[in-house]
């Protein structure tokens, strides 16, 4: 209801100061999607490299293509400490088919394929024959005389092979995956490489247990000391605890590891992509793209060295892991 003593003036005041703030507002508005569309922007360049329930393509190969969900009903789980919920930093147990997940699976069919290809062919000849034959038969050979073998020991190191030879073409796969476009490395996110590195505490510990017994190989993990009885009861117990810390802590660092190198090399090839379109509305478009695109192939070259050289560090570590368990001494 206008008010009946308001002058022309007041209310021309009025309408200038709704249109301000209405311009504000707008002004306020342009800026937050302008950052929310910046390239360089992090939450925009990590959006790039960890995993999601869909593949994004370019538009004219059909955009955002989302993965088709078994379960869409509710959280599966709900992690807490104590009895305060974790923030969403960590997203909670929903049970989703994701990204990761369905470029695990295909890394897992293929060398289910490739190497029932490599038996069957083997076992026809005593004499590989074929390129990829020898490729293939030449890293196995390397990681058992070369890794599992100098780790563990000639007498054990056949039986940890196929674990051995798992992990290194399962790690290896995923890390070139993270080459292709459009795709992306399942080793950048810690539940692959947490998982993985699990899988090698549960073998050190159970591989241990069998060897020395189940009570020999805890009681091993205190170095023999000659001690007092009495500084034997005080110390010992404090040795055993920080020696399963360290036991907790040497996997933890072999997951975060391969994490951190293959996150990391993703992340910096996205900036550097990112430094085009950050650049397309100056001059200086036609100097960083081909800058951004050596730099980018520059990179490239790297990230498969380090395909390779992650690949092989986390088989010789979890050999080195295995050998110190199964031979403490």
């Amino acid at each position: 209801m206008a008010d009946p003593h308001e002058t022309p003036a007041d209310a021309h005041d009025d309408a200038h100061a709704a249109d301000a703030h209405g311009h504000a507002d707008a002004h306020a508005a342009h800026g937050d999607a302008h950052h929310a569309h910046d390239p360089l922007d992090a939450a925009h360049l990590i959006g790039h490299v960890k995993d999601a329930t869909y593949f994004e393509f370019p538009r004219f190969m059909g955009g955002k293509v989302e993965i088709p969900q078994i379960y869409e009903g509710p959280t599966l789980a709900t992690i807490s400490v104590g009895f305060k919920p974790i923030d969403d930093r960590i997203m909670p147990i929903q049970g989703r088919i994701t990204k990761f997940m369905v470029l695990e699976a295909i890394v897992a069919l293929l060398l289910i394929l490739v190497f029932s290809w490599l038996a069957l062919r083997l076992r026809r000849s005593d004499r590989p024959k074929g390129a990829l034959t020898n490729l293939l038969e030449s890293m196995i050979v390397f990681i058992r005389d070369d890794v599992a073998r100098p780790a563990i020991g000639h007498h054990d190191a056949d039986k940890f092979m196929p674990l051995l030879l798992t992990i290194f073409f399962f790690v290896l796969g995923c890390n070139l995956f993270g080459m292709l476009p459009w795709m992306g490395s399942p080793t950048g996110a810690l539940a692959t490489t947490g998982a993985l590195a699990f899988i090698t505490l549960c073998t050190v510990c159970i591989s241990g247990m069998a060897k020395l017994g189940p009570v020999g190989f805890w009681v091993g993990q205190v170095p023999h000391m000659d001690l007092p009885l009495a500084l034997a009861i005080l110390l010992k117990p404090m040795i055993f605890v920080i020696e399963l810390m360290g036991m907790g802590i040497k996997h933890f660092i072999l997951a975060m590891r391969l994490l951190a190198n293959m996150m990391a090399g993703h992340l910096v090839q996205a900036v550097i992509m990112a430094f085009i379109a950050a650049s397309a509305a100056s001059a200086a478009w036609y100097a960083v793209t081909p800058a951004s695109l050596l730099g980018a192939v520059a990179l490239s070259l790297l990230e498969l060295f380090v395909a390779f050289l992650q690949a092989y560090i986390f088989t010789f570590l979890s050999a080195l892991f295995i050998g110190m368990a199964v031979h403490p001494h």
